[in-house]
């Protein structure tokens, strides 16, 4: 998850995907806290143990209490003495953890003065557990059910000590809410920390912990009881299994995730009106997180229950039947690509003019995964819409200027330095790393962008802007310099960046082309062109293809072998055709032509560049 991540409370009803569900699991799943506090009892006395320690484990800011509590209260009830334990108080101390993480959360205010960035830690839960007092703690309870919850609670060197574990999962979305209402605090921590150093710390050091046990406790079979706890007040519960066969059900078919909204300066009104967000939740909207995998949920229909799980718990179970193997294996489970929208349409500025980190200074600098390319393609415009990217001018000089203007708050003419291509409904334009860019006022973008897991942004200049809160925005001019490629000229955004549409093929009933492909980025894009009532048939290869609808009504996504195994697609919905679908059928519905823009990884792709970085691998 986003360090800088501010999600606007809203959840869109649209995004829901209808499955067929296994035999048996819609019945098997409880909703309601009484229902699943009850069930939980029920797990615990069915055992028919004289004594019964239950692991109640979950993702960062689950409130574990409000299912606790009442389960004490009902075992009690039934005649059964039971003890509650807390992780608060089995962590390390704070002193201790912030050792531990110092190399991860570096204190460097000349390079990262509002200190955003840090290294990914690289442990496991057990190191910020006292493991020996935690074990013994759990061993001399002399009560009939013991009940040890918490972040941390089901780690392997307490797990053993376990006769069940149930799982409290929780949406990013959700998860960073709850930290912006300063609702839980880092772990260890016994009071909270601000909400930026709150979110820096989650970033590289709790939620890397949490997603790693999460996905050990998964895949390996050790969960018994899945919980959906983003929803205190109506938490959903099954067994793990049926999670299983949900998933292992759902990557059959194209889907969709449910999207996350962000407020933002230069914010715009289109996604706003297309979607008819209501005017209460937000003035503007600048990012629509469509599909960002780390950020983002997938929505399951139960019958009439909502199934809503974090994607990322999707990927972890079900990567190599989504992704492909050699897509696994590359990019270590990770889903390689992130989609989101850029709304400037109707808004009182550009974007940034930013540059994004090499896989040399990613990996060397943030312990990432590689590097932080993007892509923009034009889907609506207004008046004047231009997107920037490359230099028309003196690069150094501009960045110059800006190093001054960072202390002076002096207006730059970017104009002359930043080069700007006319914004072009259908137009691509790839954005390797070291490519100074911007997206222009006035339009709707279409936003592609690589493996790394955050977001590393240097903005160079972002015309003396103050944020919501009246504070300056933070410029990182100094490490823009060390990744800038300032001989990215006109000449070079023309031959190798925003390229002219290649025909691919030709039908009655369709048009496709690429519309972006550069060797220095492991994915391409096409635009597929459908006439009205057209059918298009796409092959996977083994690997993912995610589809936008970007002109026209909607279209029909399904699996030819299975047709069953479908999605409808509306205006702006971006689906995933998994890898398991090997040959898919896109239909134009409706009264008028679609179009579709494509993504794939490109033939013979890496995730590096950087040969150095290859051969490390």
């Amino acid at each position: 998850m986003s360090f800088m991540f501010k999600p606007l409370a809203y959840d869109d009803p649209k995004a829901v995907n209808r499955i067929s569900l296994p035999a048996g699991t819609q019945r098997r799943i409880t909703a309601g806290n009484e229902s699943v506090v009850k069930a939980l009892a029920d797990f615990c006395l069915a055992a028919g143990q004289k004594r019964f320690v239950l692991a109640m484990d979950g993702y960062v800011s689950a409130q574990f209490e409000d299912l606790c509590e009442p389960l004490r209260a009902r075992l009690k009830a039934a005649g059964h003495s039971c003890r509650l334990i807390s992780m608060k108080e089995l962590y390390k101390s704070e002193e201790e953890i912030a050792a531990l993480t110092a190399k991860s959360l570096p204190l460097n205010y000349e390079d990262d003065p509002v200190l955003l960035f840090g290294r990914l830690y690289k442990g496991k839960m057990d190191d910020l557990v006292d493991c020996e007092r935690a074990r013994k703690a759990i061993q001399e309870a002399q009560e009939e059910m013991i009940v040890v919850y918490g972040l941390g609670s089901a780690c392997a060197g307490i797990r053993d000590l376990a006769d069940g574990i149930a799982y409290v999962d929780v949406t990013p979305k959700v998860a960073a809410i709850r930290a912006r209402e300063q609702r839980f605090v880092n772990i260890g921590d016994a009071k909270g920390r601000p909400f930026a150093l709150l979110m820096r710390r989650n970033y590289y050091v709790d939620f890397e912990v949490t997603v790693r046990l999460r996905r050990e406790l998964l895949t390996a079979g050790l969960v018994d009881l899945y919980i959906l706890g983003s929803d205190e007040t109506n938490y959903v519960m099954m067994p793990a299994a049926d999670l299983r066969a949900v998933l292992e059900r759902l990557v059959c078919y194209p889907f969709r995730t449910k999207p996350v909204y962000l407020e933002g300066i230069w914010g715009g009104e289109y996604i706003r009106k297309i979607r008819r967000l209501p005017q209460e939740i937000a003035g503007n909207v600048a990012w629509v997180f469509d599909m960002i995998p780390m950020e983002v949920s997938i929505v399951v229909e139960a019958g009439e229950i909502l199934l809503d799980i974090p994607f990322s718990t999707f990927i972890q179970m079900c990567g190599e039947q989504m992704m492909g193997r050699r897509c696994v294996e590359e990019f270590e489970g990770y889903f390689p690509i992130r989609f989101n929208y850029d709304d400037t349409w109707h808004s009182n500025g550009n974007m940034s003019v930013q540059v994004h980190p090499d896989e040399d200074f990613v990996i060397g600098n943030y312990d990432e995964f590689g590097r932080q390319d993007e892509a923009y393609y034009v889907i609506a415009t207004g008046h004047g819409a231009r997107t920037y990217c490359g230099f028309s001018g003196d690069g150094r000089e501009f960045l110059e200027l800006a190093k001054r203007s960072e202390k002076t708050h002096e207006e730059i003419d970017y104009r002359k330095y930043i080069n700007s291509v006319e914004s072009v409904p259908g137009r691509q334009i790839m954005l390797p790393a070291g490519t100074v860019h911007a997206s222009g006022r006035n339009q709707l973008i279409l936003e592609l962008g690589s493996l790394t897991i955050g977001s590393y942004t240097y903005k160079v200049y972002d015309y003396n802007r103050k944020d919501k809160d009246g504070n300056a925005r933070p410029i990182h001019t100094k490490n823009a310099e060390q990744v800038l490629h300032f001989e990215r000229d006109p000449q070079w955004v023309r031959d190798n960046i925003a390229i002219e549409p290649i025909l691919v093929e030709e039908t009655a009933d369709y048009t496709e082309y690429v519309v972006g492909r550069t060797e220095l980025m492991y994915y391409e894009t096409r635009r597929v062109e459908l006439n009205t009532h057209g059918t298009y048939e796409g092959k996977n290869n083994g690997q993912f293809t995610v589809v936008t609808v970007v002109d026209g009504e909607a279209v029909h996504i399904s699996s030819k072998a299975h047709p069953e195994f479908c999605f409808d697609a509306s205006y702006l919905d971006i689906v995933t055709i998994p890898a398991s679908i090997e040959d898919y059928v896109i239909e134009a519905r409706g009264y008028q032509p679609v179009v579709v823009h494509k993504t794939l990884l490109r033939e013979g792709y890496s995730r590096y560049k950087n040969p150095e970085y290859a051969e490390r691998k």
